[in-house]
């Protein structure tokens, strides 16, 4: 729900913002009224009248701004909305606010739909930020789709060029700027308008209208079979196929679940190309045109089935959800990566302090040093002009003095190389301080380095002491278990050579009951073979003579003397003995 509402706040904002004619930011009510009634038609959501004035009542009589719009258009309007308007009528209606205020007047190559189809992309497109953009990337990735669906080639080079002259003060375009970008056909060169609205149309049922793939196809009536041309939409959870490719005269739905498959069908009856759609309840044949035409269909539902199992939105939608999580993360990027550069330029002007504090130091000390020396300067100047009155007196004292500023400007002059040494040092110090960095960033790598072989080390040595302990509990125990094994195998050894021995004892139990079960047999063979002759001589004899058996379930007769000493089905049979034997007399 989240993501219908960032779809609608979108194309709202358009309208909002083409209703604030003198760009200050604010709306009047009056036009919200209008704009929060046709919301509501088209969105299908209970219009209240009186509910923008209650929400607004503590207000005064001025205009409302976008940031207090917002809380209305939450409550009333955008909660209240579920999946079950048209989404181009509602593009459409916030398009008629919008377009004559924003569009160029300049001629274009495309026409008014197909500008709309483009805002439409636009709002798709775009980062979830306003004021709307598109940036470059997604730029980019539009105009491929619109060259691949003309059936031309992308020209990197040009649209390098093109984002080398983009405004930098830009992130990128607003939508009619966009517009006015493909209007131009300034990618779509040596193009015409019908295939540019072509293309434009393919790219906006790919993207907006969630159309995986569409075409005429040849499909199966279910109850006179025959076979009718349709033109099929495949969409995320359903194909539906029309008369003709307007969509005006729409024939049916092919509903499409995880339950559903696809399966190729060998040729027959005539019909080539031939797959077949199983759903849960109906089963469709269809015919493609040519064999690659059946495959890249085949692959379509089934690519669209599986996205159903996995619960994935649809392959379009998907891309940009990556391409917007891979722009944010290279955004985070760089900004650690620029907050690296601050803090390593914090780091270089603090030594540049700190070198300028020493260049001012040894400034100071030369100033000083000058300084000296013009009073020395001055001072031999005084005393020259106070000893040359004395000079053919004191002679001697002048000579001295002579060898005195002798002695004084072999000390200025070493003095002065002193500074100019104290120079250099300033330069060899800059220059050590940068080897010191340099040093410090490698000591710091390797003492890194060092740290984490020390861990590895010490995680398997570890390691090795474990397996070590585990190995010696194994030896110990596979020891104790040999000993184990070793007695139950003298046990076992036991037990066998006693049911040897009772099995010699069995066997021979066996021959004896086996020689008492044959002469049984026999004394049973004897007393069978007399009991038959016993039974033959019976059945002969025509009295009531019956041998006494075990009596029959089935119901005896009876006679004067009691319960028969035969069935009925023996008496059947005498009668027809003696009717037999009177018919051969």
């Amino acid at each position: 729900m989240g993501v219908l509402k960032d779809e609608l706040l979108k194309a709202i904002w358009h309208a909002f913002t083409a209703l604030d004619l003198d760009h200050s930011g604010k709306v009047s009510k009056s036009q919200l009224k209008v704009l929060s009634h046709n919301l509501c038609t088209v969105l299908k959501v209970p219009h209240d009248p009186i509910a923008l004035e209650e929400h607004f009542r503590d207000d005064d009589e001025g205009p409302v701004s976008n940031q207090g719009y917002m809380p209305y258009l939450n409550k009333f309007i955008l909660e209240k909305v579920q999946d079950n308007f048209d989404k181009i009528e509602f593009n459409r209606m916030c398009w008629t606010l919008c377009v004559k205020k924003n569009l160029t007047k300049s001629p274009l190559l495309i026409t008014e739909e197909d500008s709309f189809k483009v805002w439409v992309i636009f709002n798709f497109l775009s980062e979830d930020k306003y004021p709307l953009i598109i940036v470059p990337e997604e730029i980019e990735y539009l105009l491929k789709k619109l060259t691949e669906a003309m059936g031309g080639g992308w020209q990197q080079q040009q649209f390098e060029h093109y984002k080398v002259n983009f405004d930098d003060s830009k992130d990128g375009l607003s939508a009619w700027e966009l517009i006015e970008l493909i209007g131009t056909g300034q990618f779509s060169k040596g193009m015409d308008r019908q295939t540019v609205s072509m293309a434009i149309s393919e790219v906006f049922n790919e993207l907006i209208l969630d159309v995986l793939k569409q075409g005429y196809m040849l499909k199966k009536g279910h109850k006179r079979k025959n076979w009718t041309e349709r033109w099929f939409v495949l969409k995320p959870n359903i194909i539906s196929y029309y008369v003709s490719e307007d969509l005006k005269d729409k024939k049916g739905d092919i509903l499409l679940d995880e339950n559903c498959c696809v399966e190729s069908l060998p040729d027959k009856d005539g019909k080539k190309c031939l797959f077949l759609i199983k759903c849960f309840d109906k089963t469709f044949e269809i015919s493609a045109s040519d064999k690659k035409k059946k495959q890249e269909w085949i692959q379509a539902i089934h690519s669209t089935i599986h996205l159903l199992k996995l619960g994935s939105p649809p392959p379009h939608k998907e891309a940009r959800q990556r391409r917007k999580e891979l722009r944010k993360k290279l955004l985070a990027e760089q900004e650690e990566l620029e907050r690296q550069m601050k803090e390593l330029q914090a780091a270089n002007e603090n030594k540049q302090q700190e070198l300028e504090a020493v260049r001012k130091k040894l400034e100071e000390a030369a100033s000083r040093a000058a300084e000296e020396e013009k009073k020395r300067l001055q001072t031999q100047v005084e005393l020259q002009a106070r000893f040359s009155t004395e000079l053919e007196r004191e002679k001697l004292i002048r000579q001295q003095m002579e060898e005195q500023v002798a002695q004084k400007s072999s000390e200025l002059e070493q003095y002065l190389q002193r500074v100019r040494e104290l120079e250099d040092m300033y330069l060899k110090l800059q220059e050590a301080l940068e080897d010191e960095r340099q040093a410090r960033q490698d000591e710091e790598t390797v003492r890194k380095l060092q740290a984490r072989l020390l861990e590895e080390e010490s995680s398997k040595r570890a390691e090795l002491e474990k397996w070590h302990v585990e190995q010696q509990q194994t030896i110990q125990t596979t020891e104790a278990e040999k000993q184990e094994l070793e007695n139950q195998r003298v046990m076992k050894e036991r037990a066998l050579q006693e049911a040897m021995a009772q099995l010699e004892q069995l066997e021979l139990e066996r021959k004896q009951a086996l020689e008492q079960y044959e002469g049984v047999k026999k004394k049973l063979e004897m007393a069978t073979s007399k009991t038959k002759s016993w039974k033959d001589k019976v059945a002969q004899h025509e009295g009531l003579i019956r041998l006494i058996e075990p009596g029959s379930k089935n119901p005896h007769l009876i006679t004067n003397w009691g319960p028969a000493a035969f069935t009925q089905a023996e008496l059947e049979e005498r009668e027809k003995n003696w009717k037999g034997k009177k018919g051969t007399e």
